[in-house]
C-alpha cells in the first residue's frame, strides 16, 4: 500500500500541530546551513601566492584585518611566492575546502598562467570556487623623465618611439605577466616597434628605469605613487577604462590617444573548489559590504586601486574573459616562460 504524502499527512493532523510542522519545515528551509551560520570558528589562512611588498600583499593584509574585525576571528595572511603566483595557488587547490584556507589571486594567477603554462599542477578551471573581486589595479605607464625630457605626454612617447623605430626599449617584471601584456597591447594598438626586457619582479624593471637602460615600464599605481612623489618617474597614462583618484591629472589611454584602450590588473579571493556554497556566499557578502564602506574604499584608492567587489558568478564571468583576451595576446606573440 502506498504511503500518504507529507501534504496529505499535513492536512490531517490537528490544526495547531499543522502550524507547527509547517512553520519548522519553512524555517528548516529558509535557513542558511550550519556550517555558513558558524563559520568562522576558528582562524582564517589567506594565502598571498607572492613575496610580501607587492600590490596582491597589500591588499591582502587590508582585507585580512577588516575581515578580521567582522567575523571576530583572526585572518592571517600567508605569503608564498614562487613561479609567477603557481606555489601558492597550488596550496589552497589543494587544500581542505571548508573556507579556512583562502587565496588572494589576481589577473596573473587566474587568467594568464592557463594560456602561459603548458602544464599546470592543478586544473585551473575546475580548482577554484570564485568569491569576489576586492580592487581594480589599473597600471601606469612610465618614463624617467630625465632621460626623455622632451616627452610630456603620451602622445609625445607615442610619436618620439615612431621615429625611433626599433631603438628603444621597455622593461617589464617578468615575461607573461601583467605589465608585459598590457605592454604589447600598447605596441599593437599603437603601433610601435620596442623591445621587451623581461626582468626578475618589479623592483629589477624599476632599477633598470631610472638608469636609463629601458625607456618605459608599466607598473601598477600603487608600485608608482612612491617615484612619482619623488620625481624621478613620470606617469605618462593609466591603463584603465577611468581615472584613477590617487592620479587624478593622469589620463586614460583610451581619452588621450587610443579609444577604447582598457587593460588593468585585479586582485580577487577564491576558495578551493567544492567549499560550500553557502560559506562562499558569506564571505562574498561581507566582501562587498567591506568594499562599500566609505573609509576601506578611500584607503585603497589612495593606494592607487578602484576597489570594487562582485558575486561569485560575475566574477567567475570576469575570470573567464580576461582569460579569452589575454590567451589571444600570448599565442599573437608566441610568449613563453622558461
Amino acid at each position: 500500500m502506498l504511503k500518504p504524502s507529507l501534504s496529505y499527512r499535513i492536512k490531517h493532523v490537528p490544526l495547531r500541530a499543522g502550524l507547527a510542522l509547517a512553520m519548522s519545515l519553512a524555517a528548516i528551509a529558509g535557513a542558511p546551513p550550519a556550517a555558513a551560520q558558524s563559520f568562522p570558528s576558528h582562524t582564517v589562512t589567506l594565502v598571498v601566492p607572492f613575496p610580501p611588498g607587492g600590490g596582491t600583499d597589500t591588499g591582502a593584509r587590508i582585507l585580512a584585518q577588516e575581515l578580521g574585525k567582522r567575523w571576530g576571528q583572526s585572518v592571517i595572511v600567508e605569503n608564498k611566492g614562487g613561479a609567477a603566483g603557481l606555489i601558492g595557488a597550488t596550496l589552497v587547490a589543494q587544500a581542505r575546502p571548508d573556507g579556512y584556507t583562502l587565496l588572494l589571486g589576481n589577473i596573473g594567477t587566474q587568467s594568464i598562467n592557463p594560456s602561459l603554462y603548458s602544464k599546470m599542477p592543478y586544473d585551473p578551471d575546475k580548482a577554484f570556487a570564485p568569491v569576489s573581486l576586492l580592487a581594480e589595479l589599473p597600471l601606469a605607464v612610465m618614463i624617467n623623465p630625465a632621460k626623455l625630457p622632451q616627452v610630456k605626454t603620451i602622445g609625445d612617447f607615442i610619436r618620439y618611439a615612431k621615429s625611433h623605430q626599433g631603438q628603444l626599449s621597455y622593461g617589464s617584471s617578468g615575461a607573461g605577466g601583467g605589465p608585459h601584456l598590457a605592454t604589447e597591447m600598447f605596441k599593437d594598438q599603437a603601433g610601435l616597434n620596442i623591445q621587451h626586457i623581461p626582468y626578475r619582479g618589479g623592483g629589477p624593471a624599476v632599477s633598470a628605469l631610472l638608469a636609463g637602460d629601458v625607456q618605459l615600464t608599466m607598473m601598477t599605481v600603487l608600485e608608482a605613487s612612491g617615484h612619482i612623489k619623488a620625481g624621478d618617474m613620470l606617469a605618462l597614462a593609466v591603463t584603465g577604462a577611468r581615472r584613477v583618484a590617487a592620479l587624478p591629472d593622469v589620463p586614460t589611454l583610451s581619452e588621450s590617444v587610443l579609444p577604447g584602450f582598457n587593460s588593468i590588473s585585479w586582485i580577487g579571493l577564491l576558495a578551493p573548489a567544492g567549499t560550500p556554497a553557502a560559506i562562499v556566499d558569506k564571505i562574498s557578502t561581507d566582501m562587498r559590504a567591506i568594499v562599500a564602506d566609505k573609509d576601506f574604499a578611500a584607503h585603497i584608492a589612495a593606494l592607487g586601486g578602484v576597489p570594487r567587489a562582485d558575486t561569485p558568478q560575475e566574477f567567475a564571468r570576469m575570470i573567464a574573459d580576461d582569460r579569452g583576451r589575454y590567451a589571444q595576446i600570448i599565442r599573437s606573440h608566441n610568449i613563453k616562460v622558461e
